[in-house]
């Protein structure tokens, strides 16, 4: 018997089964949990068999609140990752959700002020951004996360970068 969801991934797992059957968008409960009030980026990651199925969030709130931008980010994730096929009905009991609530992104100085278990990435140039959430399976060291996070954003290894810290609330 699996736990009881955190109410984030409730959420966003009840707005995905909601538009998957229905194509329709949920309202976010009258009686908002504590973690769902505010404005934040958010990521919704799912993965079936451990490996990643979708994952779609944003870098800076886009939504009134929490909820709202849950349950966008977790339609997204489901059906616009282009990664990905979209979700399938028959999959819904399959996928392990995750729902990663971000801090304001601060600008360091350099790699030293990184570390891929603790804090996100986030490498600019121009208007091309990237980002790489924290501690990422597979991801050990400052340069790989970098690198990825480049890779994202299609910034090539000899242009120069603005590099943003962040750090996630994660709910499973």
């Amino acid at each position: 018997m699996r736990k009881e969801s955190h109410p984030l991934v409730k959420l966003a797992k009840d707005a995905i089964k909601e538009y998957i059957k229905n194509r329709r968008i949920i309202k976010p409960p009258d009686d908002l949990a504590e973690e769902m009030k505010g404005q934040a980026g958010v990521f919704v990651s799912l993965k079936k068999s451990g490996q990643l199925r979708g994952c779609i969030g944003t870098f800076a709130p886009t939504a009134k609140n929490i909820a709202e931008e849950v349950i966008h980010n977790a339609i997204s994730a489901a059906t616009r990752d282009p990664r990905f096929q979209p979700v399938g009905l028959s999959e819904l009991e399959e996928i392990d959700y995750s729902v990663d609530v971000l801090t304001e992104p601060e600008k360091i100085a350099g790699p030293e002020g990184l570390d891929p278990k603790r804090y996100g990435v986030i490498v600019k140039c121009g208007i091309r951004k990237g980002l790489l959430l924290p501690d990422i399976e597979g991801v050990d060291t400052v340069e790989e996360q970098i690198d990825i996070a480049r890779s994202k954003a299609g910034i090539y290894e000899d242009e120069p970068v603005e590099l943003y810290r962040f750090e996630v609330k994660r709910y499973k």
